[in-house]
């Protein structure tokens, strides 16, 4: 069996904590707290994409839009985005 790609959605520099923000207004959430408990994420991982540090799951992506009926133009990249640029960058040096 072979393994699902997750995929990521990259929004361009500051766009993920704006989309978050949004999502939190037009949802009459309060607090990051409330809408990890909405979605089902934990606090310390919703605080790495609300700061911008790692990027949304698509499915995550897809659940804030249905819950704010927000629609954003994204781009996707597979899980391992990262490891597959650093790989080609070390294979330079």
């Amino acid at each position: 069996m072979v393994p699902q790609l997750i995929m990521r959605v990259v929004l361009k520099d500051g766009k993920q904590r704006e989309f978050l923000k949004k999502v939190m207004e037009v949802g009459g959430i309060p607090t990051l707290r409330e809408l990890c408990q909405r979605v089902d994420v934990n606090y310390s991982t919703m605080k790495n994409y609300f700061s911008q540090v790692r990027l949304l799951p698509k499915e995550l992506f897809e659940r804030l839009g249905v819950i704010s009926g927000l629609n954003w133009k994204v781009d996707l990249v597979d899980d391992n985005w990262g490891q597959v640029k650093g790989g080609k960058i070390s294979r330079r040096l």
